[in-house]
């Protein structure tokens, strides 16, 4: 898996020890609908930079335009600078370019498995390679998502539209155990 857009902000601002700390404090923020990931992990953290005023600019994209958490991600974020005692910040909420399940980190995607959920699977085309090209939010039909408990390929699609609006509910037709597959786009 490549590395996240943010990742790269976050090396480039590597010699402003301030952003450097925000990075790190805002790695511990956990997505408040599924708390095993951060918001870097989920690639909804985008960029951490200092403007000209001094004032830090924390710059989020929410998973897909209707997302109800993006509320409870701003707060969370300006509870954690604050609780560090950064200096103040301004949270910007960016819709383009679009976020994809492809920003979701290697590390991220085991941790969703070892939760229960079943991690996208495929990509959508959203790396450099392809960045003229609009974004596939109707992927192409992809084999069934293995299931998370026990490794089986046999599951099958209960509902379109599980816990959130980003999984679907799946069920392993092995171990017979229901799971949450988190839908790419």
């Amino acid at each position: 898996m490549s590395a996240l857009p943010a990742t790269l902000s976050r090396a480039a601002q590597g010699n402003d020890p301030l952003v450097a700390r925000a990075w790190d404090v805002l790695e511990t923020v956990p997505d408040p609908e599924i708390p095993v990931v951060s918001i870097r992990e989920l690639g909804i953290l985008r960029d951490v930079r200092r403007a000209a005023d001094g004032m830090l600019v924390v710059v989020i994209t929410p998973t897909y335009s209707g997302c109800p958490a993006m509320p409870q991600i701003a707060e969370d974020i300006a509870t954690a600078l604050e609780q560090a005692g950064l200096p103040p910040h301004r949270i910007e909420t960016v819709l383009a370019p679009a976020w994809t399940t492809d920003r979701i980190t290697a590390d991220a995607r085991e941790k969703l498995r070892a939760y229960g959920i079943a991690p996208p699977t495929g990509r959508c085309g959203s790396d450099a390679a392809v960045a003229g090209r609009v974004v596939r939010f109707m992927p192409k039909p992809l084999a069934a998502p293995a299931c998370p408990r026990c490794g089986s390929a046999h599951t099958e699609r209960l509902a379109q539209f599980a816990s959130t609006a980003c999984k679907a509910l799946y069920r392993c037709v092995d171990c017979r155990e229901p799971f949450d597959y988190f839908k790419p786009y």
